[in-house]
């Protein structure tokens, strides 16, 4: 049991992860022992956090831009110049765009269905290779897709195509477990609710005020998207696959 949320020994790429919910998956992740690449678009963004959060373990940055299949190709080379395999993938860069119905633009479409849902998919495949290296019987390889509660259920906010590629992706990582199951990849995903980040400024800015509609009395912290995030990337999580956890504090029941 002692061993059961250790990620010791393991190399982990978070994409996403100089921010928000990313950063707080990365920062879980080195807390249990694990050498974790962030990467992110913005290289400065991107290398400032990897400097502070190498308080806490080896953090390595890997600015890139994985919108494209060009760009997650670049990454997973960057990646296996620098190690013979890889333990742990979370799919968390995203994007969102918000405008009425009438108006909604075809970029705002493109932009975040390419990063929402094209991209973990085509970074997942560029990353096989290494993954399997690192896949064993007993000791699985781990493939985290960030999706959120939007792709549960609906919200007030004329997001279409969020909600969209968010659904598309927890039905995705369905698929995606089947196939890689075979590999001895496991894939899962979480939905996260109300988390303090650049992409849910509501409940950054606004967190008192959001809490009041959160059935748990507040928003989510750090430690609650650490927690499920390790629990998914170690041996606790050897068994969950396909799923997509809902950490939300009860959001989602409360919607109906």
């Amino acid at each position: 049991m002692k061993d059961l949320f250790s990620l010791q020994g393991r190399v982990a790429l978070v994409t996403g992860g100089s921010r928000g919910i990313g950063r707080m998956i990365a920062s879980g992740f080195l807390a249990q022992g694990a050498k974790v690449y962030i990467s992110a678009r913005k290289a400065s963004a991107c290398e400032s956090t990897a400097a502070e959060l190498s308080a806490l373990g080896t953090c390595i940055p890997l600015p890139a831009d994985v919108s494209t299949v060009e760009g997650a190709q670049a990454l997973a080379h960057a990646i296996a110049e620098r190690e013979p395999a890889l333990d742990i993938l979370v799919n968390n860069a995203g994007a969102a765009w918000g405008e009425p119905f009438d108006t909604f633009p075809e970029k705002g479409w493109d932009k975040v269905v390419d990063l929402n849902m094209k991209a973990p998919f085509f970074l997942t495949q560029a990353l096989h290779g290494l993954l399997k290296k690192s896949a064993a019987p007993g000791r699985p390889a781990k493939v985290i897709n960030i999706a959120s509660i939007d792709g549960l259920s609906v919200n007030q906010w004329e997001t279409y195509s969020y909600t969209a590629s968010k659904a598309g992706l927890i039905h995705l990582t369905k698929r995606m477990a089947l196939r890689l199951a075979q590999d001895h990849i496991v894939v899962s995903g979480i939905a996260p609710g109300p988390f303090a980040s650049e992409m849910n400024k509501e409940a950054r800015d606004h967190g008192d005020e959001v809490a009041q509609h959160v059935p748990a009395g507040r928003i989510g912290t750090p430690e609650d998207m650490a927690g499920a995030a390790i629990f998914l990337a170690a041996r606790s999580g050897d068994y969950v696959l396909g799923e997509t956890i809902v950490v939300d504090g009860g959001v989602t029941h409360a919607r109906g």
